[in-house]
């Protein structure tokens, strides 16, 4: 169960940043050489002007800033990366719905949820099994808009009890006589961590990695 960090963006983020703020301070050097040579080697009778060089400053400085930004910014968003990973961490065996239409059947009993938007006059559950086809439909009538926890005990539409086992479900859901959306959400025990792209994943055990924010509840 340990903290995984895969194509680590932040590292590469870090090594962007020190070559651009490399490249400034040398533009910074150049520019000052050029500077000085042009004063040294001026027309004295055409001085140089400086409304000109005044503006070439600004740019210069114009760059610095951004790129010392860019640094600060950098910097940051590696420390709040970090922290959203020892936070993930904390969910290491423990419980979470997420947004995915899978369930697992372990001694008779399953859980999974739903998230509806809005007040819905039906809302039916149907556990699918390995090919598709409907092993279960289940009517769960009116329901208010919000999370709700569902559970399936296993029993078919034809009187017989499903072996444990991973099945997938649907959420059908009607309101003023048209569909509308219901987000299926499964439940799932937390096996690790993974920082990959800027993102904080949890890895689920028979399920594809969810990102830490599409987390909907945690048990």
């Amino acid at each position: 169960m340990a903290v995984n960090s895969t194509s680590s963006s932040t590292g590469v983020t870090a090594q962007t940043a020190t070559a651009s703020s490399g490249r400034v301070e040398q533009s910074q050097a150049d520019f000052m050489k050029l500077l000085v040579a042009q004063m040294q080697n001026q027309d004295p009778m055409n001085p140089m002007d400086n409304s000109q060089m005044t503006a070439q400053l600004a740019q210069l400085n114009t760059v610095s800033g951004i790129s010392q930004l860019n640094t600060t910014l950098s910097s940051v968003l590696s420390s709040f990366q970090s922290s959203q990973t020892m936070q993930a961490s904390s969910l290491i065996g423990r419980e979470v719905l997420v947004p995915i239409s899978k369930l697992q059947l372990a001694k008779g009993q399953a859980s999974m949820g739903v998230e509806l938007k809005q007040s819905v006059e039906s809302l039916k559950l149907t556990v699918l099994d390995s090919t598709g086809q409907a092993l279960r439909s289940i009517d769960l009538g009116p329901q208010a808009a919000g999370l709700k926890q569902l559970s399936w005990d296993g029993a078919t539409d034809a009187g017989a009890t499903a072996a444990d086992g991973g099945y997938s479900f649907k959420i059908e859901a009607l309101a003023n006589g048209q569909k509308v959306t219901a987000t299926a959400l499964s439940t799932a025990q937390v096996s690790g961590v993974t920082l990959s792209n800027n993102s904080v994943f949890l890895n689920l055990p028979g399920m594809a990695d969810v990102a830490l924010a599409d987390v909907r509840q945690v048990r």
